[in-house]
């Protein structure tokens, strides 16, 4: 999901409550805040010596202990509020990607796609998933599908020394 399908979303349900599911039936807590925005360049080279370039939105979610009971989930209308005042700060890339970061104590930190979301007449729920890690020089590397053995072809450079992976 990209920043402006995020805003969008949250515009066209402002009274709804906003939910985080970090993990299949577990919950980002009521106590949680926005605690920052980021807005990140990525200027990269894969194993293969491939370059990629690209921006993403990473929102910072922090659950407060000094509100570990509170029931009540922040809304959609406070969150697009708070996406509006940064982006008057310091604007946002619409296209770019958005993640959000998060951990607690059952959960290392991580950044989290968004890979659906769901709502019902009172909750806007946006369900995350933590994206593994790839080689993204398969080709140029000679690796094998991720379903299937990794091989190393020499003849494709990728012997010790040979430049890749």
């Amino acid at each position: 999901m990209n920043t402006s399908e995020f805003l969008s979303i949250l515009k066209q349900h402002q009274n709804k409550s906003l939910l985080f599911e970090y993990a299949e039936g577990k919950f980002v807590g009521a106590n949680y805040h926005i605690t920052e925005i980021k807005n990140v360049t990525v200027d990269a080279v894969d194993c293969g010596a491939g370059t990629d370039f690209w921006k993403e939105t990473i929102v910072q979610l922090w659950e407060s202990p000094k509100e570990k009971d509170k029931k009540d989930f922040m809304s959609a209308y406070k969150a697009l509020a708070i996406l509006n005042k940064v982006d008057g700060i310091k604007p946002m890339v619409k296209d770019a990607e958005i993640k959000f970061e998060y951990s607690n104590s059952d959960f290392h930190t991580a950044q989290l796609f968004v890979h659906d979301y769901t709502m019902d007449d009172q909750s806007l729920v946006l369900k995350l998933s933590v994206e593994k890690t790839d080689c993204k020089a398969k080709e140029t590397c000679g690796v094998a599908d991720s379903s299937e053995e990794v091989v190393a072809e020499t003849s494709s450079g990728c012997a010790p020394g040979g430049g890749c992976c």
